[in-house]
């Protein structure tokens, strides 16, 4: 019998529970007592689900409240294991009180989980570095949890080499996080050890890493690592090995013999799946990993069956599992929730809930035959086809549109020299000019009039007036905290992508499908369902959507900035004259390997952009954002993107971002952040002094912008006027130091 195993399930709830529940305490409105019983149950509806659906193999330990790994600088306040988890994510500022001294730690750096626009704090180690495991394992713990359920779920834990990989060291330290592996293992075996004395058979090890381009150093760690673990035998469950998000094969030889299973990504990289067949030992089961974790679009069962039988042609059905290919923490909660979606459209569309159903059939229908899910199959198949061949997936002027592009539209009209003393003429900023990212506090009013007039509680005019006096009351804050340049504070926008996407062709919108992106941050992506027509944005949008799996990714984006080329040029025909054009999720859509792949998705994803923007004047200065980014591998995409001002995501990067813009010689103007904004601790004047003074060391003064990481959106007005009015006074502290 072929069994069916989901890798991990979304955490925050069919209608975002744990989103309001940890936002609820923060604010002090519920008790940690509140807080955890909400996450048990949460876990325990979850759990059911999945058994529900006929799923065999179930994960735990895949819940978390924030993210899942703490440096000694928290420890220090002597707070509560939560707080203290929260601490590590978000930052923690307390003034002092008669029991307990001040609080002020700042938030360990947040990057993307690989190419997912999901988050992760990432692990930081001392030179000292010591491992403990506690007394409470909550791996051990939620295991038990679900055992008192009446169902054996499998652990779910990041392996000791991508844990130490994906590390980094702390402030001031110089530790090679790889070379702590001997001190990390003794916790890994003694939290296995706990786990099989607490009934647990397998365990899923994932070690994502192996998808990488790995340095010699971190290749030669799997061995002492799964030898260590194969030594204790019995003593520990049967280890799945899994891997997600890209091909294995460059790194097989690295690949452990001692685990009982292996998992692979079968959606992204099919084509890995007979060479990783060859490499496993008659004792090796292979997991297969056929349902996309990372889209919402329905499995196509045949062709996902193919795979399977293939598989089970060489190694028979008891050494094959079906599998989702990652986690589905990438995907929405589930379709039933959805009431708006045209009937056609929904018809296509797979969420969580659906997804662990869909390894269920495709495992029954290798074990039993198709004739055992015949009507599954059927209605599968009257799917696929009908998406296929509608008419909503196709429009004939966008595409004729797209035969009409010519390469000089991907250049500005002169050079970055020429075109920044045109802008400097127009506009007349001082020396370290200080702006915003875009978007400002969306508060309780705000959202409370988007949602009557999207109950139609009031009319049109009445919602545009509500938003045309809260600009105003945005410019008049900017101008009162001394601002150089100002931005009108996206009242109107739902969400970062949501607005622009209602604004165009091609894509649907769902009430409900909302997708983790860090902490209690939910976002609820729009889905490209068609070519896409007219109105804004380029690739950020189309990496921060749901895309189609039909049309290559280049061709969507190209249709984007054509739409997006329009806006621009009518936003400087309205007398605009700094026009910002992010694109965040450059790095997101990167492949993971460097190679001709990688060369190729930043030719299309960088002319997407210069295709968008190129249509200004020289006096138009084209602003670009990019939060959490690492661009060492491809910096001179960056540079190639053309775009007058670049601001980056920099405050808790420990400034190394900055050492690759000097050592590349970055020939235009940046804005590195100076604070924090997902943080709601208040940066001192002093605090951002010491940001610009270690910018400095990089950077010119006459090409440094004085800036937040990235948009306000998610802060309150009284932290963020405070943070501002710091940012303006460090700022005109060094224009009277440079100007003397």
């Amino acid at each position: 019998m072929v069994q069916s195993s989901v890798l991990g399930f979304p955490r925050m709830g069919a209608n975002r529970e744990l989103k309001k529940a940890t936002e609820a305490y923060w604010g002090g409105k519920i008790s940690q007592e509140s807080l955890l019983e909400t996450g048990k149950t949460l876990r325990a509806a979850h759990w059911k689900l999945q058994k529900d659906a006929g799923a065999d193999i179930i994960a735990s330990n895949d819940f978390s409240f924030y993210d899942q790994a703490v440096p000694s600088r928290y420890r220090k306040y002597g707070l509560n294991t939560l707080d203290e988890f929260f601490a590590m994510g978000r930052g923690l500022q307390k003034p002092a009180t008669e029991s307990a001294a001040a609080v002020d730690v700042t938030a360990l750096e947040m990057v993307k989980w690989f190419d997912s626009n999901y988050h992760y704090v990432r692990p930081t180690l001392q030179d000292n570095q010591t491992f403990t495991l506690s007394d409470d394992p909550k791996p051990v713990r939620e295991f038990l949890e679900a055992k008192t359920q009446g169902i054996v779920t499998r652990p779910v834990i990041l392996g000791p080499v991508s844990f130490l990989h994906l590390g980094k060291p702390d402030r001031g330290a110089s530790v090679d996080p790889i070379t702590l592996l001997d001190a990390l293992l003794p916790v890994y075996e003694q939290l296995l050890i706990k786990l099989t004395e607490a009934g647990a058979e397998a365990v899923q090890i994932d070690e994502p890493i192996l998808v990488l381009d790995l340095p010699e150093k971190t290749k030669k760690a799997f061995g002492p690592a799964y030898e260590k673990f194969a030594a204790l035998g019995s003593k520990i469950p049967k280890l799945t090995l899994a891997t997600y998000f890209g091909d294995i094969v460059h790194n097989l030889a690295v690949l452990p013999k001692t685990v009982a299973s292996i998992h692979i990504d079968l959606v992204r990289a099919p084509q890995q799946l007979e060479e990783v067949i060859k490499t496993l030992v008659p004792s090796q089961t292979l997991s297969a990993g056929v349902v996309d974790g990372r889209n919402i679009w329905k499995t196509n069962f045949q062709k996902a069956i193919e795979i399977v039988q293939k598989a089970i042609q060489t190694l028979g059905s008891k050494r094959v599992v079906v599998a989702t290919s990652s986690s589905l923490l990438h995907t929405p909660h589930t379709l039933t929730s959805e009431k708006n979606l045209p009937a056609e459209v929904a018809d296509w569309f797979s969420f969580a809930v659906e997804k662990a159903k869909e390894v269920t059939i495709i495992a029954k229908a290798v074990t039993s035959g198709p004739d055992a899910v015949k009507s599954e199959l059927e209605a599968n198949a009257a799917s696929v086809k009908a998406r296929a061949t509608s008419s909503r997936t196709n429009n004939p002027a966008v595409k004729e549109r797209q035969s009409k592009i010519t390469p000089e539209m991907y250049n500005r009209k002169s050079p970055f020299p020429t075109r920044i003393s045109a802008q400097q003429s127009h506009l007349n900023l001082p020396l370290f000019p200080t702006t915003t990212i875009g978007s400002f506090p969306q508060t309780k009013e705000i959202r409370l009039a988007r949602q009557k007039f999207t109950k139609k509680e009031i009319t049109a005019e009445e919602y545009e007036k509500f938003i045309e006096k809260e600009i105003e009351y945005v410019v008049r804050e900017q101008e009162a905290l001394g601002l150089d340049v100002l931005v009108h504070g996206e009242p109107e926008r739902n969400d970062m992508v949501q607005y622009f996407g209602e604004r165009l062709n091609g894509y649907v919108f769902t009430t409900h499908a909302w997708v983790q992106s860090y902490g209690s941050r939910c976002v609820r992506p729009p889905i490209v369902v068609a070519h896409e027509g007219y109105a804004y944005w380029s690739y950020h949008l189309l990496a921060l959507v749901i895309p189609r799996d039909d049309v290559h990714q280049s061709v969507q984006a190209e249709q984007l900035a054509l739409a997006l080329r329009d806006e621009v040029i009518d936003l400087e025909a309205a007398g605009v004259k700094v026009i910002q054009v992010d694109e965040p999720a450059l790095r997101e859509g990167l492949p993971l390997r460097s190679g001709s792949e990688r060369e190729a998705y930043l030719k299309w994803a960088v002319n997407s952009f210069r295709l968008a923007t190129t249509g200004v004047n020289d006096n138009t200065q084209i602003h670009s954002h990019f939060c959490y980014s690492e661009f060492q591998d491809f910096f001179h995409a960056i540079t190639a993107l053309d775009a007058d001002v670049l601001s980056i995501e920099n405050s808790k990067s420990d400034a190394k971002l900055l050492k690759v813009f000097e050592d590349e010689a970055y020939p235009r103007h940046i804005g590195p952040g100076v604070y924090d904004i997902h943080s709601p601790r208040v940066p001192s004047e002093q605090e951002i002094k010491d940001r610009i003074q270690e910018m400095l060391a990089y950077l010119k003064p006459d090409q440094l912008w004085i800036d937040p990481d990235c948009g306000l959106k998610t802060r309150q007005w009284a932290e963020t006027r405070a943070a501002l009015k710091n940012m303006v006074s460090a700022a005109k502290y060094f224009r009277e130091q440079y100007s003397k």
